[in-house]
């Protein structure tokens, strides 16, 4: 099935038209990845109430500045994949306590970058994880008194 874009003789298919993500998308991605990556830490987790599982992502993204293509590069067009945009964002968790808060921000971190790139074409400039709450198995039982 040909269509008239592909009879156009003067335009190559690889330089018609833009991709574009909304930041929404990057966000679910973002949010489902880190969601992911935290449901690893089986310690922490379990301490979590079900409600408060699903982080908190806000994004900004920018579309990726023009690349010049004509001087050669060192690297072939076919082996590297198309940046689409640039992205920054905060990631806000809630995590079980204790844990290893460290290995598990890290985690959201590392994750979250590597699938932005490969499924959205988007290069994390700026990440940022908070951890806004952590729930202690003491804390879960209202009706005694407070743990020091």
């Amino acid at each position: 099935m040909t269509g008239e874009a592909d009879r156009r003789p003067g335009i190559p298919r690889g330089e018609r038209g833009a991709i574009t993500v909304a930041d929404r998308v990057v966000a679910k991605i973002a949010s489902h990845v880190a969601g992911e990556a935290l449901s690893r830490f089986t310690e922490s987790v379990g301490r979590v109430p079900p409600g408060r599982r699903t982080p908190q992502v806000t994004t900004t993204v920018r579309r990726a500045p023009e690349r010049n293509t004509a001087g050669g590069g060192d690297g072939s067009a076919a082996g590297r994949q198309a940046v689409i945009g640039e992205v920054r964002m905060r990631i806000t968790v809630e995590l079980g306590y204790p844990s290893d808060i460290g290995a598990q921000c890290a985690a959201v971190r590392r994750e979250v970058s590597e699938r932005l790139r490969t499924w959205a074409g988007m290069d994390v400039s700026d990440l940022a994880v908070s951890v806004e709450r952590l729930h202690s198995v003491h804390a879960r039982h209202t009706d005694q008194e407070r743990v020091r």
